[in-house]
Parts: structure tokens; C-alpha cells; sequence
């Protein structure tokens, strides 16, 4: 679930997620949108904005549906983190999480008839430091946002949702954009971080996982990649094993280990799959296991989940941390 507001040249903005660390202030209950101390914009808009003085935060109220002080920062760029939740206060979005602690970035622009109500109104209140809770109308925002009513699950307890926002600063749009260069290759960075420390628990549970299953249906590895794939030949093939950058023609049948099926050749008309080997256009597994095949090689393949769908998964037939069993035949190498 995504809400996107004017950014720029028309360019929609992508509010992603992140926890919020408003200090000790009692935002803990206004996060939850419980409350009858909220001030209201004449849009509708439910609010209680909160500026720091000397380290603690204290209650700043706005007068009429704009921040007075709002036409000095049009044109600017603001830096916050923001969170999603629904009336029942699950968490929807939390951008922090989503960037890796990079702030979302917002253009402060004129408010147009079309956007009070909602979150550009909202992010006109605040000044650099404020925190801020907002409660929404829930189909008002979905209908401006998605052109739909908000899913009937989402206003079981009560047709609102709430964001709050951290407004870390404003900034001028060029020293935005030079902060944003800086910012992706830091999200990057921490990005694969990240995934490396997750794949490393997860193999070794993986690893566990594997082994008692080949014990348990008497398989033998006949190779194991130096990233953890397990290889059982169950037919050799003939020439070379395929190499990086060889176009390949593999038939296959992917299961779970419960031995459930989630994709096959067959299932898609029972031809082989094409791809060029060793570029990333398949799961990491296979580009590990194939390498270690020849023409007209058949193999099962156990492959561990970092190197298929990770903790994703691919709901709703993989779950998430799910190792693989792939039965394959490499039919030709190109």
C-alpha cells in the first residue's frame, strides 16, 4: 500500500516506511489514533503536531488550514520519516525500515483544492523538528489516492488511518537532490548489509534443514556449490559444463521439500526454458547449479532459501525462508 503525492515536475512521491523516534513525549498513544485531543483543519484533517524546546517536545497548534509560516518553504524540500497505520493500529507502512533510515524526501508545494484533506496539506503544518500525528478519513484518502474505498479490513475498528511523521529538516532543491546521490549508495550499502547478516543465519538454519532432508530420503550430493546449493546428478550429461554467458534450455519441476509443486515445464506448456546463464535473469541457485552441468545432464538441485526467494518468498505458493528442490534436465547449451 502506497500513497503518492505531487513531487516536483508532476512526478509522484512515494511515501515508503519507516518506525518513528519522536523522544519520550507521549506520541506512544497518538500513534494508535486513540485520543479526543486531536485539532482539525476545516479540510477534515485530524491532527496534534508537536515542536522540540530545549530537548522536550510540547504541543504547537496551527490556526486555519495552513501553516502561516508555509508559503516561506514552498519550493523546498523536506526530509522525514513517516508511518502508516490502520485504525486498529497495525503498522502499514515504516519508511524508515523501507530506506534503511534514509528519510523520505517531500516537495513543499502551493496547496491545491484537490490536495487539503490530505497528506500534502498535512505536511504543509509542520515546521523543521516538529513531529506530527495525522488521522485521515480512510475512503477519503483511498479515493484521492488509489480512486478506490479503503479495504473493508482496514476500518473494522474505526475509518480512519493514522500517520505520523518525524520532519527531520527543509532543504533547498538543489541541496536535496546533491543529499540524494549520497543517500541511495547509503541505502545501498546498508541494503546488502543487511541481506548479507540475514543470509548468513539463515543459511547455517537452511543448512541444518538440507542435510536432514537428503538423510531422510537417501540422497548423496554429488557436487555443493561454494554457496550451499546441493547437486544430486541423477544422469551425466556429455562436453563441458555450461559456462557464464551460454544461452541454456533447461525442463524443470520446483517443489517445496513437503513435496509441494509450485512451477514446472509442463505447467508452462512443456517446453524448456531459455536464459542466458550467470546473468542474474534467474534465481542465484540456478546460476550456481547449472554451471556445474553438461548437455543432457539431469539433476535434483537443493537449493537454500537466500539463493531462491529469501525471506520474501513468493506468496502465496513459496513462503518465506523456504529452501527448494528443483528435478532439472540441462537439454542444451548454446
Amino acid at each position: 500500500m502506497q500513497f503518492s503525492f505531487r513531487s516536483g515536475a508532476a512526478r509522484p512521491l512515494a511515501l515508503a516506511a519507516v518506525s518513528l523516534s519522536f523522544g519520550a513525549l507521549a506520541l506512544g498513544a497518538c500513534n494508535k489514533g486513540g485520543g479526543g485531543d486531536f485539532a482539525k483543519t476545516k479540510s477534515g484533517i485530524e491532527y496534534k503536531i508537536f515542536k522540540s524546546v530545549n530537548g522536550k517536545y510540547e504541543p504547537r497548534v496551527v490556526t486555519g488550514n495552513e501553516d502561516p509560516t508555509y508559503k516561506s518553504r514552498q519550493g523546498q524540500v523536506m526530509a522525514a520519516h513517516v508511518e502508516y497505520r490502520s485504525s486498529g493500529d497495525s503498522v502499514l507502512m515504516k519508511s524508515r525500515e523501507r530506506q534503511f533510515g534514509v528519510p523520505v524526501r517531500v516537495t513543499l508545494q502551493p496547496i491545491t483544492p484537490k490536495e487539503m484533506g490530505i497528506e500534502p496539506e498535512a505536511f504543509a503544518l509542520l515546521q523543521p523538528g516538529d513531529s506530527g500525528v495525522f488521522r485521515f478519513n480512510a475512503d477519503t484518502l483511498y479515493k484521492r489516492n488509489a480512486r478506490i474505498l479503503a479495504p473493508a479490513a482496514l476500518k473494522r475498528k474505526g475509518n480512519f488511518l493514522v500517520m505520523t511523521v518525524k520532519a527531520v529538516g527543509v532543504q533547498t532543491r538543489e541541496a536535496a537532490m546533491a543529499e540524494a546521490v549520497a543517500d541511495q549508495q547509503k541505502m545501498q550499502t546498508e541494503q546488502q548489509r543487511q541481506l548479507r547478516t540475514y543470509a548468513a543465519g539463515q543459511d547455517k538454519k537452511d543448512d541444518v534443514i538440507l542435510q536432514e532432508y537428503l538423510k531422510k530420503n537417501n540422497l548423496t550430493a554429488t557436487k555443493t556449490t561454494p554457496s550451499g546449493v546441493r547437486i544430486i546428478v541423477t544422469q551425466p550429461g556429455t562436453g563441458a559444463n555450461a559456462k557464464p554467458g551460454q544461452t541454456v534450455s533447461v525442463t524443470y519441476r520446483g517443489t517445496l521439500l513437503d513435496g509441494k509443486e509450485f512451477d514446472s515445464s509442463a505447467k508452462q506448456g512443456g517446453k524448456p526454458f531459455d536464459f542466458p546463464l550467470g546473468r542474474g535473469q534467474v534465481i542465484t541457485g540456478w546460476d550456481d547449479a547449472l554451471q556445474q552441468l553438461n548437455k543432457g545432464s539431469k539433476a535434483t538441485i537443493l537449493i537454500p532459501s537466500s539463493l531462491a526467494y529469501g525471506k520474501d518468498g513468493r506468496l502465496p505458493v513459496i513462503p518465506a525462508n523456504s529452501p527448494l528442490r528443483f528435478d532439472i534436465e540441462l537439454v542444451d547449451v548454446k
